[in-house]
């Protein structure tokens, strides 16, 4: 026998740090459904059990913070899915598992099954934001596909009247539980998005457990709600629970009351958004009214200031007035001069020779000619001093330089005649008055 000692001989730490290694380098992450037993959750807050079946046991254990994470409390003889990876405590030499996820195996199963469908449709892109439509800011119809008994449909039909009486809601029944739920929620989600009728359809259901809600993760389902030509809101469940039908739908609440809120507007909100749209809307016409007051205000007084025509029509009007006044005039002191000269004619008939009275008649009639002569000189030499006037005006009239070719330049704010480059500045907004209208133009660039 050989008492030389071996050169390979390990501590008791070194041979469990290598079995540690072997182990978590051998197994992955594992899943185990087991029962449990022996569980503890001492004031560390970590939890220590044993994962067992009929003919073995294994060690678990599950630190803090994930060991307050679950959504159950462990007991003994509970049934488990649990999910971690292998290892050796060292100090004991013992191996175990250490868990980060763990389940009752009642919901395992569907549990598995419900990441493995999410994970496909969501690589197809089915749960993509850029794919899903805006809600309807004011539906006129929404169909509610839900049971139509319990609590679900009274509330929403109840919110749904109180913030917007106007909408319609056809509700469409259908089972929300069991093997032919996903069926039917399928066939009126696809019938309301092929008949054009609503503008909305909200599927709906409370709260349960997974396996209640399973109707809701069927695939065909979860691709008739994605290919539905009408926006879908999805109302399943509570706050926390959520579905296949959740991620697809384009816009997804939390409670079916929250979901009737999302898809109509209060009535008080739009009576207030009407009455500050209306104020606007009649601030808005005053100040247009008083700025097209000023303008035509501005406008009149140029008009006023390039108009010489009013002046002349004025000297006109006067002239008028005064060639009746003179017509009048000499209409009267004709009729005085002819009944002078018919008493005159009556005297000198009475008293003088008839040679003289030939001699008379002849001479009056030479007088009887003469106020009408007189008259008619004053006719011509006053309208020919108006048509002087008239020629005057013409020659110093704006209006007349415009016509041949020159304009007038007047500052735009307060209507001035620009006479030098001084009365402008770079910037100024300036109108040229030509001889068919008025050119709006801006100093570019002043001496």
């Amino acid at each position: 026998m050989d008492d030389a000692r071996p050169t390979d001989t390990l501590t008791p730490s070194q041979l469990n740090t290598l079995a540690r290694d072997l182990l978590e380098g051998a197994f992955a992450l594992v899943w185990i459904e087991a029962e449990l037993g022996s569980v503890s959750r001492p004031s560390s807050g970590h939890l220590y059990l044993t994962l067992k079946d009929a003919r073995a046991q294994v060690r678990a254990a599950m630190f803090k913070p994930k060991s307050t994470w679950l959504r159950f409390v462990p007991r003994e003889g509970m049934r488990v899915l649990a999910r971690g990876r292998v290892t050796l405590y060292e100090a004991r030499g013992e191996y175990q598992v250490v868990l980060d996820h763990m389940e009752e195996a009642g919901e395992g199963a569907l549990r598995r099954a419900f990441e493995e469908l999410k994970a496909k449709l969501q690589s197809e892109g089915l749960f993509e934001a850029a794919r899903k439509r805006a809600l309807p800011a004011f539906p006129r119809r929404i169909a509610l596909v839900t049971s139509p008994t319990g609590a679900v449909v009274r509330d929403v039909l109840s919110v749904l009247a109180r913030r917007f009486p106007l909408v319609e809601v056809d509700v469409l029944p259908v089972q929300v539980q069991g093997v032919t739920a996903a069926a039917q929620v399928l066939e009126r989600v696809r019938a309301s998005g092929d008949c054009g009728r609503y503008d909305a359809v909200l599927v709906a259901r409370g709260g349960g457990s997974l396996e209640d809600l399973w109707a809701f993760n069927d695939e065909a389902l979860v691709r008739a709600i994605a290919a539905c030509g009408t926006p879908v809101v999805s109302a399943i469940g509570h706050e926390t629970d959520f579905t296949l039908a959740d991620f697809v739908a384009d816009a997804r609440a939390p409670t079916p009351s929250v979901a009737a809120e999302l898809l109509v507007p209060h009535r008080d909100d739009l009576h207030r958004r009407l009455d500050a749209l209306h104020a606007r809307l009649l601030q808005h016409a005053r100040r247009r009214l008083r700025d097209a007051h000023q303008r035509a205000d501005r406008a009149s007084l140029r008009l006023q200031a390039s108009r010489p025509q009013a002046r002349i029509a004025l000297l006109q009007r006067r002239h008028a007035d005064a060639l009746r006044r003179l017509q009048a005039a000499w209409r009267q002191r004709v009729l005085r001069e002819q009944a002078r000269l018919r008493h005159a004619d009556a005297v000198l008939r009475a008293m003088a020779p008839r040679a003289r009275i030939e001699r008379l008649r002849a001479r009056l009639e030479a007088l009887r000619a003469r106020p009408q002569a007189a008259v008619a000189r004053g006719l011509a030499q006053r309208a020919l001093h108006l048509r002087g006037l008239a020629r005057s005006l013409d020659a110093v009239s704006p209006l007349a330089t415009v016509a041949r070719g020159y304009a007038i330049v007047r500052r735009t704010d307060d209507g001035r005649v620009v006479r030098r480059v001084d009365d402008v500045r770079a910037g100024d907004a300036v109108t040229a008055r030509v001889g068919d209208g008025e050119i709006p133009l801006r100093v570019e660039k002043a001496p």
